[in-house]
């Protein structure tokens, strides 16, 4: 069985998807769906921004797609960090057959990754990543047995982030905007606030105390 994981070439996921086709026996990595023969079996789609035509779905048994919110519930634009600003702290990872609708296929598998309230972007890239990670592999070894089920309940979208959603308001507290800095980007889209028609860029590490 031959496998393709398929992501895009300056996405936060390239080298964890390195990672995964070095996990995977006959697995080849492609940032370009156009690249992919009709010999792989099973194609990950893990974030790849990219419209897929219909006809290059049909060519392969699987076409697999995780998404960070429990479907249908959070299609769209970086649904893991829309979750933290809402306050969430526990997170659903729903793989499905990905079809020409969006994040609308059946699904596979849901998993649970629990946070602790206080990862910065990189730790909580980690933590999606390997969860991904995981549940792809898990795939593979079981996906005779799993059966796939239709999305049920009402659907709802989040737009995609820009830079313009990393700004503060000057009138909150740091508390009240901490899973902004959190989700923050410190080199892409930093968190920022704006007085008196100055804008300033506010940076987010952590010091680890003993």
């Amino acid at each position: 069985m031959k496998v393709a994981i398929l992501t895009s070439k300056n996405q936060w996921f390239l080298n964890y998807a390195k990672s995964l086709s070095k996990c995977i026996k006959n697995s080849q990595l492609f940032l370009d769906h156009k690249l992919i023969g009709k010999e792989y079996e099973i194609v990950f789609i893990l974030s790849y921004h990219v419209l897929i035509p219909d006809v290059f779905l049909k060519q392969h048994k699987h076409n697999i797609v995780i998404h960070s919110s429990p479907l249908p519930q959070g299609k769209g634009w970086s649904p893991m960090f829309w979750q933290i600003l809402e306050g969430k702290n526990e997170i659903c990872f729903s793989m499905f057959e990905a079809n020409k609708g969006i994040d609308a296929g059946d699904i596979y598998m849901q998993r649970y990754l629990k946070l602790n309230g206080y990862e910065l972007n990189d730790e909580l890239r980690e933590k999606q990543a390997k969860m991904i990670i995981q549940m792809c592999i898990d795939f593979l070894k079981n996906h005779k047995d799993i059966k796939p089920k239709k999305q049920e309940g009402v659907e709802s979208f989040y737009p995609k982030r820009t830079a313009k959603d990393s700004e503060l308001d000057i009138n909150k507290s740091i508390k009240e905007q901490f899973n902004l800095l959190r989700v923050s980007n410190n080199e892409e889209y930093p968190a920022f606030f704006v007085l008196n028609g100055h804008k300033f860029i506010l940076k987010i590490t952590e010091e680890v105390v003993d």
